[in-house]
């Protein structure tokens, strides 16, 4: 019954939506209880059909198929969970040892989690992570160059050979995850490589959404991270003037999710930010009234931080690279506030939560443990380091 109804629904064209068993009771040893739905749709961005089977939610299966590169990163398990809640099976490439996506494996039932290992170098191995997949989130990138990994190798010619992979395999959506203030003509190696990758994706890949994050604010933000861990000896450059729009990392995986069922998003560019700026000083500010106990900044001259950040930046994982540094003097400035043609959380009906309201969960526990079950100091934000830093 199921496959003459697969059958009827593809003589109809792409875009036909049908409901192939509708929700009903039934007698079960005495007890009511529902029977299982399965609906068949093709989307019209693919000939292929999707069939839902469930209700909703984790033990459900939605009938997507999504590759999710750089899952095991900051911003990929929050898009993995979200995705592994609705049900998506979610193809997730790993690399380096079998911890960095143990957690993964619990963000979906039961097959549905499809872990592989891969090299991204290896062109092979790429189409086969993708060949099954209806949509690909390509959330690869490098904030610091390795002996391994330059930004070059990773930014640009990693998020091409993706690209190329998808068109090689015949996937019908990409999405490719990019950096706001992205600028081939950017002194930092990271944003230019950035915009550099951009322009690679579209030139084998035309129809992908480009996707420009602002800084990610989360449970593994480096910028939260380094301000808890070095709180009573901040080193700052710039004099905290630097302008950022840091956003949820929550809030971004919320629209990377929803840019799957939107055929409108192909081919365009989202930049997703917070709805105000803050100055590095305000994000200090805002980090003291979290803490309740201030945060002691100290200035330091860009050459000598560049200087002491290119020794260290050789560590397992470097706290600053000389690129970061760069980077605290450019500000974040949205292209789409200029720019129509550029859509933003808004063209996705949702709107991103503010630092203030956010950040308090991320940073609690590097308070002292008398306070750990207080507030916010909304008082102490407002008045914590005045414009200025000690």
């Amino acid at each position: 019954m199921a496959s003459e109804q697969l059958l009827r629904l593809t003589r109809r064209g792409p875009g036909a939506v049908s409901t192939a068993t509708r929700h009903h009771l039934r007698p079960v040893a005495g007890i009511m209880v529902r029977s299982i739905t399965t609906d068949v749709l093709i989307p019209p961005h693919s000939a292929q059909p999707v069939v839902r089977q469930g209700l909703t939610g984790r033990s459900s299966v939605s009938g997507h198929v999504a590759t999710v590169f750089g899952c095991t990163g900051f911003l990929g398990r929050y898009v993995v969970n979200r995705l592994g809640k609705k049900g998506t099976k979610v193809v997730t490439p790993y690399r380096c040892h079998e911890d960095s996506k143990r957690h993964l494996k619990l963000m979906g039932d039961l097959g549905q989690i499809v872990n592989f290992d891969y090299d991204v170098r290896n062109y092979d191995q790429l189409v086969a992570a993708v060949k099954h997949s209806d949509i690909v989130y390509n959330l690869v990138g490098r904030d610091y160059p390795t002996k391994n990994f330059s930004f070059e190798a990773v930014n640009v010619t990693a998020a091409r050979d993706i690209a190329q992979a998808c068109t090689d395999a015949g996937v019908p959506r990409l999405v490719h995850v990019s950096a706001l203030g992205a600028d081939a003509q950017s002194t930092s190696g990271f944003l230019r490589t950035k915009a550099l990758g951009e322009r690679a994706v579209r030139e084998v890949f035309p129809d992908a959404t480009i996707v420009r994050p602002g800084t990610l604010v989360g449970y593994e933000s480096n910028l939260l991270n380094r301000i808890g861990f070095y709180r009573q000896f901040l080193p700052v450059v710039n004099h905290n003037r630097q302008i950022l729009r840091p956003v949820d990392a929550a809030d971004v995986a919320l629209a990377l999710d929803a840019m799957m069922l939107e055929p409108s998003t192909t081919g365009q560019t989202y930049e997703l930010f917070s709805a105000k700026p803050y100055t590095y000083q305000d994000i200090l500010d805002i980090c003291s009234a979290a803490f309740r106990e201030r945060v002691h900044a100290i200035n330091v001259p860009k050459p000598i931080m560049k200087a002491v950040t290119a020794m260290l930046q050789y560590w397992y994982y470097p706290q600053l690279s000389p690129d970061e540094v760069e980077r605290m003097f450019i500000d974040q400035v949205p292209t789409a506030l200029n720019d129509p043609s550029i859509k933003t959380f808004a063209d996705l009906g949702i709107q991103p939560r503010n630092f203030e309201l956010t950040v308090l969960p991320y940073i609690r526990h590097f308070r002292r443990a008398a306070l750990t079950d207080l507030g916010l100091d909304q008082e102490g934000a407002r008045t914590f380091g005045k414009h200025h830093s000690s």
